[in-house]
């Protein structure tokens, strides 16, 4: 028995863009298209689809404004939601990104990539194959304990207490995102920084520092060092989780749009 076909509304103001796509996607999805907002929201009144395809740039009501009422809609809020858009500078990822957006694929794009996207936010088995990578660097074992116990089931986690192994441990995996502590024996987590950017994958990998010397001097140079992030011991968790699902989704948004994948 053939699998019952996901639901995807597609939304777009353009006719030649909403009549071309529907083509593309129409042998793998149900598609229900929509030339605006106030038309996306007539058809969510009798569809509950997987998944949302949202133009960026309309005239009478964007895709920033839609994915707002959407995310405030307790009904539709759990609805993944993918911007397709000309733009890809940081501001408009960023944008995107604050208001719920699962993706943003940049036109013109690929068959191949859209379905891809599609597929990795509506198939929770392929999310699960493809965790997103982060390695903590602390010299202390509990608190990289603690990092593991927290992250392990949303991501995939090693740790290092040793961090003068970084460079050969790096040359056996690709993480996505870097916790390091500031201050340790051997070597500090500002003295890793330009090992990490060595390798060309990392050029711009998020680094999040955790310390428990929140100094200004510190911040100082971990800003100028290209770190995202400083936070200070004691952790919050909740925070730290918030943290990382932000720079992790711009990380991969960014990376995406330049066609580079792990």
């Amino acid at each position: 028995m053939e699998n019952k076909r996901k639901k995807i509304i597609l939304v777009d103001d353009v006719n030649f863009h909403l009549v071309s796509t529907k083509e593309r996607l129409k042998k793998h999805y149900e598609v229900f298209p929509a030339e605006s907002v106030e038309t996306l929201f007539e058809i969510l009144k009798n569809v509950k689809p997987e998944l949302i395809l949202l133009d960026v740039n309309m005239p009478e009501a964007d895709g920033y404004e839609a994915i707002k009422k959407l995310k405030d809609d307790p009904l539709y809020a759990d609805i993944p939601v993918i911007f397709l858009t000309s733009k890809s500078d940081k501001e408009s990822i960023h944008k995107g990104m604050k208001l719920g957006a699962a993706d943003l694929v940049k036109k013109p794009f690929s068959d191949a990539e859209l379905i891809d996207c599609i597929e990795y936010q509506t198939d929770p088995e392929k999310r699960e194959s493809n965790k997103a990578i982060i390695l903590a660097v602390d010299d202390s074992p509990n608190i990289l304990k603690s990092i593991n116990y927290l992250l392990n089931k949303q991501y995939t986690v090693y740790t290092l207490s040793e961090p003068e192994k970084i460079k050969s441990l790096l040359k056996m995996i690709t993480p996505d995102l870097f916790l390091l502590d500031c201050k340790m024996p051997v070597l500090s987590g500002f003295e890793l920084v330009p090992m990490i950017r060595g390798f060309p994958e990392h050029e711009e990998t998020p680094i999040i520092y955790l310390t428990s010397d929140g100094t200004v001097d510190n911040l100082s140079v971990a800003i100028n060092l290209g770190a995202c992030d400083f936070l200070v011991k004691p952790i919050n968790e909740t925070i730290l989780c918030e943290k990382i699902a932000t720079h992790l989704k711009n990380f991969i948004m960014r990376r995406r749009l330049r066609g580079r994948t792990r």
